[in-house]
C-alpha cells in the first residue's frame, strides 16, 4: 500500500511542478504518513484520528527535510498528503444527495439521508484532520524562516 501512496504523491508532485530534487522525499513522506494512518486504523483508531496522526507525521517530517533540501515545507507536505484525501466518502455523499432528489419511499429516504450525512461529515472531518495535521507543525516552528533555522 505504501508504494501506491508514493506513486500517487509523485503524480501530484509532478503535476504541481515541484523541483526534481524533492521527489524522493515526497514519495517517502507520503508512504510514511499513509502507512501511519493505515496502521493506526488496524489498531481500531477512528479514521479521522488516524488521518490526523498521519498528516501530523508528514507535517513534522517535512520541516527538517525542507531545511535539508532548501525548499519550503509545503513543497513536501501538500503532495504527500493529497493521497489521503477522502474521495470515497465525498463521492458516496454526492451520490446520496442525488438519490435523495429521486422519488423514493420514506424508509429508503431516511436511510439515504442518514448515510449521506454520515459520509459528508466524515469527509469534512477527515479534511479538517489533514489540514490541522499538516499545519500545526509549521505554525509552531515558524518563529523564523526555515532557511535560518539551526538544527543541532
Amino acid at each position: 500500500m505504501a508504494l501506491w501512496l508514493a506513486v500517487a504523491a509523485l503524480g501530484f508532485a509532478v503535476l504541481f511542478n515541484v523541483p526534481k530534487r524533492t521527489l524522493i522525499a515526497i514519495a517517502l513522506l507520503s508512504s510514511l504518513g499513509g502507512s501511519c494512518k493505515l496502521i493506526l486504523m488496524n489498531f481500531d483508531f477512528h479514521i479521522v484520528i488516524a488521518t490526523f496522526f498521519g498528516a501530523l507525521l508528514i507535517g513534522v517530517l517535512s520541516i527538517p527535510i525542507a531545511h535539508n533540501k532548501h525548499a519550503t515545507p509545503l513543497v513536501f507536505s501538500i503532495p504527500a498528503v493529497i493521497p489521503m484525501i477522502p474521495g470515497a466518502f465525498a463521492y458516496k455523499s454526492m451520490l446520496g444527495f442525488i438519490q435523495l432528489t429521486g422519488n423514493i419511499n420514506q424508509t429508503a429516504y431516511d436511510l439515504a439521508l442518514n448515510q449521506t450525512i454520515s459520509n459528508g461529515i466524515k469527509a469534512a472531518f477527515i479534511l479538517l484532520a489533514l489540514t490541522a495535521g499538516v499545519s500545526f507543525p509549521m505554525l509552531i516552528s515558524r518563529k523564523e524562516s526555515v532557511k535560518t533555522m539551526k538544527l543541532s
